[in-house]
């Protein structure tokens, strides 16, 4: 009867042991399905061809509807001279609301989330001036996050189709991405994503690479930078990089 009992219990201290250092190597807002909430400041800039450049200010945060259910947000202003001539103005701004139908153990090792959305996209650019595509956009998604219990890291593929529905250009891109977040001591942490968007419109690959380094300072707030490069003929700009500050809550 005590080896029964020595038995359950250790199977259930094994399921919340995993399931709890999955929540926890997700909990990093860097990870597009953690559930968090929270609001970056966010800057970048972009190298374009011909010595030109593209500057994106944004906001970018999240906020859990349900312990399900996550909404995340963006709005972006741009200042570019991608035209020759200098023009500034807000890009978009978008809404993504996110489910996860499960999160389970997988192994001893790893612990698996799925995750379900949709995105809407509403553009305020002008194509003529190098800001936006003069179009909006609905994009569907799914994707899992894959989070290692002994290391914290998570692995992220996604793949998200994005469709114009009205406007001045047609839009019609399958993005497929893998995100590699790995937390390490004294609240740092570094990224790799990968986006590799087909755009079939054009026949064109504009793929890119993402690469971030941050900390977190406190239980509330997080620096970080961003380092970007375009890869391939069709990449959408040469290399730029970021800075973000995080305010968790």
């Amino acid at each position: 009867m005590m080896a029964s009992h020595f038995f359950i219990h250790s199977i259930l201290t094994s399921a919340l042991l995993i399931a709890g250092s999955a929540a926890g190597a997700e909990e990093n807002a860097s990870n597009p399905l953690a559930a968090v909430n929270n609001t970056d400041i966010r800057y970048q800039y972009f190298d374009l061809e011909g010595g030109a450049d593209r500057q994106d200010a944004f906001i970018d945060g999240a906020y859990m509807l349900r312990p399900d259910l996550k909404l995340k947000y963006e709005l972006h202003y741009n200042s570019t001279n991608a035209t020759g001539e200098r023009f500034n103005g807000f890009e978009k701004t978008s809404f993504k609301l996110i489910y996860f139908p499960s999160q389970k153990p997988l192994n001893d090792t790893w612990a698996v989330k799925s995750a379900l959305g949709l995105e809407w996209i509403l553009d305020f650019g002008d194509p003529e001036e190098g800001i936006g595509t003069g179009s909006d956009q609905i994009a569907p998604f799914g994707g899992f996050a894959f989070a290692n219990t002994n290391t914290g890291m998570t692995l992220i593929p996604l793949v998200q189709h994005f469709a114009s529905y009205n406007g001045s250009t047609d839009v019609s891109q399958t993005a497929m991405r893998l995100i590699a977040l790995q937390p390490f001591g004294d609240g740092y942490w570094a990224k790799a994503d990968i986006k590799a968007p087909y755009d079939w419109e054009n026949d064109a690959w504009p793929a890119t690479v993402e690469l971030q380094i941050g900390k977190n300072l406190s239980p509330g707030i997080a620096l970080y930078a961003d380092v970007l490069i375009g890869i391939g003929a069709d990449r959408p700009y040469d290399q730029g990089i970021g800075i973000g500050l995080r305010f968790n809550y």
